[in-house]
């Protein structure tokens, strides 16, 4: 059963290794990711996992490290051969600042369709008795001229119906093909999430843009 979840954006930048000079730029998102998966602590799980977007759909154990070196500096979460991507690295970077372990990573194909996305979600929560889960999950990409994606004015609803959603402990109907046209990396891994059923609260701690991408930190509790 699903107990506490915390949503968390998974840029490099976040790293403050990464981000340079530039880092207090994002302290006030660090801040809130610590406070969102701070929650995760607090629920007395019997177990932590953490799920992402990735190329392929793929399950890794506890011990399973990454590597942000791909990205400019060889920042490591996790000891070994790094395997973990992206949003994974990033999320096992986060519980380690807050001295949590995952009992294991679970990566989700950005074109995971819902029902595979739903499917995953329920398998989680159904793991333990207390199931906490960590979710990292970027809002689109397209909401200003400067962003990745360039700017589409479909990009900031989108956002906004998923910010809305998560402040009700809820995920919104999410399709797959305008995710894709709008740059949400996070789509497939929120709708993990909604898979899990849950009658927790929610609490919006982030919601920005500052890069042109949509980052927002989020968490359930009972």
């Amino acid at each position: 059963m699903l107990v506490a979840g915390a949503v968390c954006p998974h840029p490099p930048l976040l790293v403050p290794e990464l981000a340079g000079t530039a880092a207090s730029e994002l302290d006030d998102l660090r801040t809130a990711c610590a406070a969102a998966v701070g929650a995760l602590r607090d629920a007395g799980a019997d177990e932590i996992v953490v799920v992402g977007g990735a190329d392929r759909t793929m399950a890794y154990g506890a011990d399973a490290a990454g590597s942000l070196a791909p990205w400019g500096v060889d920042v490591r979460s996790g000891e070994g051969e790094p395997v973990l991507p992206l949003s994974l690295t990033v999320g096992r970077w986060l519980l380690e600042r807050e001295r949590l372990t995952a009992s294991g990573f679970h990566a989700i194909s950005f074109g995971a369709t819902p029902e595979e996305c739903a499917d995953l979600g329920e398998r989680l929560a159904a793991s333990a008795g207390r199931v906490a889960m960590l979710v990292m999950a970027d809002g689109s990409a397209c909401l200003t001229e400067k962003s990745p994606g360039y700017l589409d004015p479909r990009a900031k609803p989108y956002d906004r119906a998923i910010v809305e959603a998560l402040a009700r402990a809820e995920v919104p109907a999410l399709d797959p093909g305008e995710a894709a046209e709008l740059w949400v990396a996070g789509r497939a891994a929120l709708q993990v999430l909604g898979g899990c059923g849950s009658a927790l609260r929610g609490e919006i701690l982030y919601d920005d843009a500052p890069y042109g991408v949509g980052y927002f930190a989020a968490r359930w509790t009972e």
